[in-house]
């Protein structure tokens, strides 16, 4: 039934929760952003809900990706005096370039991937930043898997517009009727692809309440989604 799988890397094949939370410490430590935070988690627990809101308005189109970018550092150092946006931008291009370098996996990545590549086409389609995923997905080991990498960069409009899936169908030669999206971000992977007319894998771990409609599948591991495809 399906020749093209889109997929989605951060959280759903590349450990985006450990591997930013690991380069973010040692961000704090480097910047001795003691002076201003008790604790790691500490800084954390400010920088990460933040972060996850502004990420949600750069994918709505409320935010551009530079707003995204000064702001989830500015955020948390703007209480203390320092509104220097060149000396968070210098910060931010750091944190990027130490996430590439990061390795961890989702568990059972992998023997996914080895499991999938005979059988489909497989592409990644992510909202994520042009001058990182490449190189994630290469330190990784996660490049060889993947025909090709598709960005909301590239099409002008991010997950979960329609205007994404379109150009990930039209560039890849994809029939909608023949492709999946599998992801783990319900508004962004699931009623994305939803809303495209894309059948939808929807990787759960954390067992959430699906809002609005049932996806195609749904799983909690990746291990799960052979006995599906």
């Amino acid at each position: 039934m399906y020749k093209n799988l889109f997929i989605d890397l951060d959280d759903t094949l590349w450990d985006t929760y450990h591997n930013n939370k690991e380069c973010l410490e040692e961000v704090y430590n480097d910047y001795k952003l003691d002076r201003f935070y008790p604790s790691f988690e500490a800084f954390f627990e400010v920088y990460f809900p933040n972060n996850v809101k502004l990420w949600d308005l750069y994918r709505k189109g409320s935010i551009d990706k530079s707003t995204l970018i000064v702001e989830r550092f500015l955020y948390v150092l703007r209480p203390f005096g320092i509104t220097d946006r060149e000396y968070v931008l210098s910060l931010n291009d750091d944190f990027l370039q130490r996430t590439t370098t990061k390795k961890r996996v989702i568990p059972g990545t992998f023997d996914l991937l080895e499991y999938l590549k005979p059988k489909y086409n497989l592409y990644i389609l992510s909202n994520g930043f042009r001058e990182v995923q490449e190189l994630k997905l290469k330190n990784a080991g996660l490049a060889p898997y993947f025909k090709r990498m598709i960005l909301s960069e590239d099409a002008g409009i991010n997950k979960p517009h329609k205007g994404i899936f379109d150009f990930a169908l039209i560039n890849t030669n994809s029939r909608r009727t023949e492709s999946l999206m599998i992801g783990d971000s319900w508004e962004a992977d699931i009623v994305g692809a939803f809303q495209s007319k894309i059948d939808q894998l929807w990787f759960n771990p954390a067992g959430l309440p699906p809002d609005g409609f049932l996806p195609t599948y749904t799983v909690r591991t990746l291990k799960a989604i052979q006995s599906i495809l």
